[in-house]
C-alpha cells in the first residue's frame, strides 16, 4: 500500500524584480492590496510588463516596503 504523500506547498515569495504579470498569475489574491496602494494600473497591458519596483517608484512608494508587505500577506494566508 502506497503512503499518501503530502506536500507543504509553500508559495513563491514576491520579489520587487517580478513583473506585475508574474505576480498576478501566481498570486491574484494580492490584487486588492496593490489597488489599496494606488496601483490601479495593474490591469493595463503595458503596466503588466513593469516590475513591482518600477511600479512602486512611479507611484511614489518604497519598493522594499511594498515587497515586504506583499510577502507578509502571503505568509498570513498559508
Amino acid at each position: 500500500m502506497k503512503k499518501k504523500q503530502t506536500r507543504n506547498k509553500q508559495k513563491e515569495k514576491i520579489s520587487k524584480s517580478m513583473t506585475f504579470q508574474e505576480i498576478m498569475e501566481k498570486h491574484p489574491e494580492l490584487a486588492e492590496t496593490l489597488f489599496q496602494k494606488g496601483m490601479h494600473c495593474i490591469g493595463c497591458p503595458a503596466a503588466m510588463q513593469e516590475t513591482l519596483e518600477q511600479g512602486s517608484l512611479v507611484h511614489g512608494l518604497n519598493p522594499d516596503k511594498i515587497e515586504k508587505e506583499l510577502n507578509e500577506k502571503l505568509k498570513k494566508e498559508e
